[in-house]
């Protein structure tokens, strides 16, 4: 198995985010490895036979990444502490734009990460039913290992007793 130097953390800035961050930079601390945190902002492409888009779609789409951009900017920051406490071995942070899990397998390709570590719960509802569990496609395609953990686990314990 390759020595795991890079790990790479989908975010996507809901209440789970912190929980899914912390796990990943407490395993990327474990390795001395590097932290990459990325958010994708799914395109409206993806949404056109649903809707007929609005004449100002492109401004629309290009201030929704600026928004990103400048939440994983805020966000990277607030969890600045935690990632030193870890001991990580540096953090990057970038937002992409298109199919979510597409541009997380491109990005894990491109950037010879090692290991995946990202949430088994983000869209929910009418939004899972159309686009498919993003984990699911993450883990049946990536090139590296993938973690899966699941934010809500301690509720599920709870809910058991």
């Amino acid at each position: 198995m390759q020595e795991i130097k890079k790990v790479l953390t989908p975010i996507d800035f809901s209440d789970n985010a912190e929980k899914i961050a912390s796990a990943a930079a407490y395993i990327a601390g474990t390795f001395k490895a590097e932290l990459h945190l990325i958010f994708v902002a799914q395109n409206f492409e993806d949404y056109s036979g649903f809707f007929v888009p609005p004449v100002n779609l492109p401004n629309l789409e290009a201030e929704l990444f600026e928004s990103a951009k400048q939440r994983m900017v805020t966000f990277t920051e607030e969890n600045k502490s935690t990632f030193e406490n870890y001991e990580v071995q540096g953090v990057t942070s970038e937002v992409l734009s298109g199919d979510v899990a597409e541009e997380i397998l491109d990005y894990a390709k491109k950037n010879d990460i090692h290991l995946i570590v990202m949430g088994t719960h983000g869209y929910k509802g009418l939004e899972r039913i159309m686009f498919g569990s993003v984990a699911d496609k993450v883990v049946k395609t990536a090139c590296c290992p993938v973690m899966t953990i699941n934010p809500y686990r301690t509720e599920c314990e709870e809910k058991q007793k």
